[in-house]
């Protein structure tokens, strides 16, 4: 191992290993290397000596008056011959002869270095990344891998796995991407660089490189969410009042926001500013649409906004993805109601508390401003939280709630009594209490449309469906005519055809059996079948033929050609 010491140096100054790891490396090659050789039961130990610049073995055991086991026990006679001053029980060191040392154990000593030089590195690299998390990644678009975009950071390579893809978004091979350093991982295979494009993190990243009132301190990103590649909202505040949160993102011009803008593809941004009012937040989060008016529940972080009817679809977004962001960003639940649909549920809510003795109509009023539309609102809430809304004492707040548990009490009891009785009906066939009703709402709604068609002067409704069924009987029976006349016409038209081709039939025939009479010798007249000839108009046909063969005797035939000539 001549120059061992040159080839560690160099090793660490090519790989960035420290040269006692190194050392401590090849020890540990050595012993496999050796327990290869001799056996997996001997207690070897390495140890590197600088001044020889050599990796020195040594075999330990135990001295023992008797050996009990060879590879692990030495009698005190043959230990005292190495070591005089060796006692029963030392533990005693023996040099091996490192010549013994073959191929294969030369073999497994360069596999563990390499091994351990490879797992130095990936310690080295996981180090070195390890405390990056969160920070933004700039990086070269290698290739990609099962939907997976393999980045090179230069030393090693990152992953952009399918799920923190931005699905909008194209890459080739060789693009300058820019992304969040999610995690790093350890897998078998050494450290695994997990990047992203849709987490929130990177718009946040993205606007401390833009704004320096963001890198130093003075403007801070409360919140930020995303649906990625579709739309942002970040909540900024400020440190100080003469520095706007807001404008500060916006930057000139809207310079600094649309400089993230093109890094995240189009996406688009809210910036809205932070508030520690919930009310004032959310209003501010749901923009740009109006809100008229805030109902707060703090207990289940619960809201629900108002707005103008013609601003209800802008408040909500497309696919529900403004209203969505906006309780992601703020973490309250957001209910979002027109005014013409609070205004229906108000009036129910009138006709609902109307039923509870001891509500004055002022009593209705409040209840309802405050979010207590239904007997159950009432039931369930608190005797405090009605006292102080009502203004009214605790024993009268205590009679309000027990009559509207008896309200709810004697409802349940009737929709125990309708189920019953439902599954009765329908064990005998007969149609449930909801299917009477509705035939009967059906029916009198019927009758109020006849009322209103008698004074308008128009038919009623009965009328109008029996003018209707009678229009469709007649076009099926006119539809019925027309089939029928259409096959009468067909049918006249084949009989027509077959009686112009009877007619033709004999003229065909005859032509063959004069030709033959001519030539004075007999006729074999063949009966061919056409088309539309009939069996009993070939056999007209054929004693005709006869007739004019037993006629054409030699002699007449003779006297025929004397004739022509």
């Amino acid at each position: 191992m001549e120059g061992l010491s040159r080839i560690i140096e160099q090793v660490s100054k090519e790989k960035g290993i420290a040269a006692e790891s190194l050392q401590e490396t090849l020890e540990q090659a050595m012993v496999a290397a050796a327990r290869k050789v001799f056996g997996l039961t001997k207690d070897i130990e390495a140890q590197y000596n600088a001044e020889t610049d050599e990796v020195d073995l040594f075999e330990f055991k135990t001295v023992v008056e008797e050996v009990d086991d060879p590879d692990c026990e030495i009698l005190v006679a043959e230990a005292r011959e190495l070591d005089p001053g060796v006692m029963i029980g030392d533990e005693l060191g023996m040099k091996m002869e490192m010549e013994s040392f073959g191929r294969v154990a030369a073999q497994t000593a360069k596999q563990v270095i390499i091994q351990r030089v490879r797992d130095s590195e990936r310690e080295k690299i996981h180090d070195a990344y390890k405390g990056r998390v969160g920070e933004l990644i700039t990086g070269i678009v290698r290739r990609f891998e099962k939907g997976a975009i393999i980045v090179d950071l230069g030393k090693t390579e990152a992953v952009i796995p399918s799920r923190e893809q931005v699905h909008s978004e194209s890459y080739r091979q060789g693009d300058r991407i820019q992304a969040y350093m999610l995690e790093v991982a350890r897998n078998a295979r050494g450290p695994q660089i997990v990047l992203s494009r849709t987490h929130p993190g990177l718009l946040v990243k993205l606007f401390e490189m833009e704004v320096p009132e963001i890198y130093e301190g003075i403007v801070t990103i409360e919140a930020a969410v995303r649906e990625p590649g579709a739309r942002a909202k970040i909540a900024v505040s400020s440190r100080d009042s003469d520095v706007d949160p807001v404008g500060a993102c916006v930057g000139m011009k809207g310079s600094r926001v649309q400089a993230v803008v093109g890094e995240l593809r189009g996406e688009k941004i809210d910036i809205i500013p932070y508030s520690m009012d919930p009310a004032r937040f959310v209003c501010s989060a749901i923009s740009p649409a109006i809100v008229t008016k805030v109902i707060l529940d703090e207990d289940t972080r619960t809201m629900e906004l108002i707005v103008p009817d013609d601003m209800l679809s802008l408040a909500i977004g497309r696919r529900g993805q403004n209203v969505r962001l906006a309780a992601q960003l703020t973490g309250w639940k957001i209910d979002m109601h027109s005014e013409t649909k609070i205004k229906e549920m108000n009036e129910h809510a009138r006709s609902e508390l109307a039923l509870i003795e001891g509500l004055s109509e002022d009593h209705r009023e409040l209840l309802i401003r405050y979010g207590f539309r239904t007997i159950i609102d009432v039931a369930d809430a608190e005797l405090d939280d009605l006292m102080d809304t009502l203004n009214l004492t605790e024993e009268k707040v205590q009679s309000i709630v027990d009559f509207a548990d008896d309200i709810l009490t004697e409802r349940l009891k009737i929709e125990i009594e309708r189920k019953e009785e439902n599954v009765r009906r329908l064990a005998a066939g007969l149609p449930t209490l909801e299917e009477e009703e509705r035939v009967a709402r059906e029916a009198e709604e019927r009758r109020v449309e006849n009322e209103r068609r008698a004074t308008e002067g128009l038919p009623s409704l009965e009328e109008e469906e029996a003018a209707i069924a009678a229009a469709a009987v007649e076009m099926a029976e006119a539809a019925a005519a027309a089939e029928a006349a259409a096959v009468e016409e067909a049918a006249a038209a084949e009989a027509a055809a077959a009686e112009v081709a009877v007619d033709e039939a004999p003229a065909v025939e005859e032509a063959p059996a004069e030709e033959a009479s001519d030539a004075g010798e007999p006729a074999d007249i063949q009966e061919e079948e056409s088309p539309g000839d009939s069996t009993d108009d070939l056999n007209e046909v054929a004693p005709e033929a006869d007739e004019v063969t037993e006629a054409a005797t030699p002699e007449e035939a003779a006297e025929g050609e004397a004739q022509e000539d």
